[in-house]
């Protein structure tokens, strides 16, 4: 896809540039021959890659794809000689698996649509079968190397090296979304994207099992919720798990099939709307609130559910996991707009009220300037703070409440559970808490982290590292002291892996953290730039304009 401008959340006016750091070394830097609109780092090894990573950058009218170890380019081409059919792309999916990637020229309904194999850059297929394709109605069926396009029409799995339909369905409708193949089936719930209502009117919600072989559909369904990706990133706010003969549906609580059948065996599901925790910027086209309800929690066959009814109306729930039987129902939790995090640890549920929720959204608008009519269009990630904030903890026998801290009033990140202690910061302090009684066994103001308020905090080694609104700092677990501590101006974390932190201003500045010593190497970027941080936490990809940059975090 078009690769977003991410607006993370918590930033601040950005302070002065510190000259005290290194910079991050560059490993190398490659100049392209186009612009760069679409992006990808290809660090999951892909199918018929071997030891050689590959990543890509794009415009929209030609393609060059790089060695990720030296940046060497491996081709370059213009789409037009992909495929006689293209010009123009409108959209640009991977599909790291498959090692293929499609390319879309929208043409008023004859859609044109190319399969390009991404180590050669040969064209294996190209079509104008299927309209209105985009990332939300094809998916990759990884386990038989198969495509399956979701049509106004029908339900179709296509060969993925040669474009050939291996079989196509009219009962399942919509867009297949999470997936389990077992042999020859495959379990799938569907969904609608942005954008899709109209091309499949007349939807409704399905979970059903398919023979791959033939397009059988054995059983089919229902289910409560929305089953949605996350407007920017595209990550599918549910879960799908086969276990012991059972279908589990994590969506809206938790719905639970019998695979033979399909019979629902229960559920502890409900509708949810998190009406009143973020509303929708200007110019937004679509827009989504996630994280404001905890996912259920499995401790052996006890399931613990977050039932929110409504705004007003909400309560934990323990069931048995195996036969679907409500144990008990906590007190009303009342006044909560939001209830992110629930642990549970020893015989307590542990809820954290409040606090970071994630919103998402698409902007697009235009408007006319001095110079012309100027068209934006803007994909933003953003964090929002949501009151009131606080600990609450229930016994895991009965549901009774069994404490509650009032020392987070005016602020609350995320917490961490280990070895029935429980460690989470305030707006100004971190706290080591015994999770049976809400003891504190510490209070730690941050005033000396000297990296603003924190924002989130990571495990790390026998520290909890607090990731600030100006810099990262580690901490004891033991007694939190203050052990390390290292100041950037105003950013939020972009991502992290083992002892790298890296965080991103709202003008595309880097840093990478060293959770060791909280010392970091920066990168001063151009606005609008894109990072990808490798899965080994050892490079950062920077893509400006023309340029590629691979750079070292140590």
């Amino acid at each position: 896809m078009k690769h977003p401008v991410l607006l993370a959340a918590l930033l601040l006016a950005p302070g002065l540039r510190l000259s005290a750091q290194d910079e991050m070394g560059q490993a190398w830097t490659t100049r392209l021959e186009h612009k760069i609109d679409y992006t990808g780092v290809g660090d999951f090894g892909a199918k018929g890659y071997g030891e050689q990573q590959l990543s890509y950058a794009a415009s929209d009218k030609e393609m060059t794809v790089f060695e990720n170890a030296t940046g060497k380019t491996v081709w370059t081409k213009p789409f037009k000689e992909l495929s006689p059919n293209l010009r123009k792309i409108d959209e640009l999916i991977p599909f790291w698996e498959s090692a293929t990637v499609f390319l879309f020229d929208r043409k008023m309904g004859k859609d044109q649509v190319a399969c390009i194999d991404l180590k050669t850059g040969a064209a294996l297929w190209t079509t104008d079968k299927y309209q209105n394709l985009s990332e939300d109605n094809v998916i990759y069926i990884k386990e038989k190397d198969l495509f399956a396009i979701s049509t106004k029409e029908a339900l179709t799995m296509i060969n993925a090296r040669t474009g050939e339909e291996m079989w196509n369905t009219k009962v399942f409708t919509g867009s297949v979304g999470k997936y389990i193949v077992d042999g020859n089936d495959m379990v799938c719930v569907n969904f609608v994207g942005p954008g899709l209502a109209a091309l499949f009117s007349g939807f409704k919600n399905q979970i059903a099992r398919i023979d791959l072989t033939n397009g059988n559909v054995k059983w089919q369904a229902s289910y409560i919720g929305r089953a949605e990706r996350k407007v920017v990133t595209r990550k599918f706010i549910y879960d799908l798990k086969l276990d012991q003969g059972k279908v589990y549906l994590m969506l809206s609580g938790i719905q639970v099939y019998d695979y033979a059948t399909g019979a629902q065996q229960w559920a502890a599901a409900f509708d949810f709307t998190p009406d009143g925790v973020a509303s929708a910027p200007a110019h937004a086209i679509a827009f989504g609130v996630y994280g404001a309800v905890a996912d259920p929690v499995t401790v052996g066959n006890d399931l613990y559910v977050l039932d929110c009814q409504n705004r007003r109306k909400q309560f934990i729930k323990k069931y048995d996991r195996l036969t679907g039987k409500l144990l008990w129902t906590s007190p009303e939790i009342p006044d909560a707009k939001a209830i992110p995090s629930m642990y549970v640890e020893g015989d307590r549920v542990l809820l954290q009220i409040g606090g970071r929720v994630e919103t998402q959204a698409h902007l697009h608008w235009t408007e006319t300037t001095s110079t012309g009519t100027e068209t934006h269009d803007v994909r933003q990630v953003k964090y929002v703070d949501v009151k009131p904030y606080g600990i609450k903890a229930f016994n895991t026998s009965d549901g009774a409440m069994a404490w509650e801290s009032e020392r987070f009033k005016k602020g609350i990140t995320n917490g961490i559970v280990a070895d029935h202690k429980l460690y989470v910061c305030s707006g100004k302090a971190l706290y080591g808490m015994d999770c049976a009684d809400g003891k504190e066994l510490y209070e730690v103001l941050l005033k000396d982290d000297n990296i603003s308020d924190p924002s989130v905090i990571l495990p790390f080694q026998d520290k909890i590292a607090v990731v600030g609104e100006k810099g990262v700092s580690t901490h004891d677990q033991s007694d939190g002291k203050l052990v390390h501590s290292g100041k950037y101006k105003a950013a939020d974390l972009y991502d992290f892996h083992d002892n790298i932190v890296l965080v991103q201003t709202d003008n595309s500045d880097i840093a990478a953290f060293d959770l060791n010593t909280c010392a970091f190497k920066q990168f001063n970027a151009r606005k609008g730039a894109t990072s990808a941080l490798t899965n080994d936490g050892q490079f950062v990809y920077v893509f400006e304009k023309k340029d590629v940059t691979k750079l070292r975090t140590h």
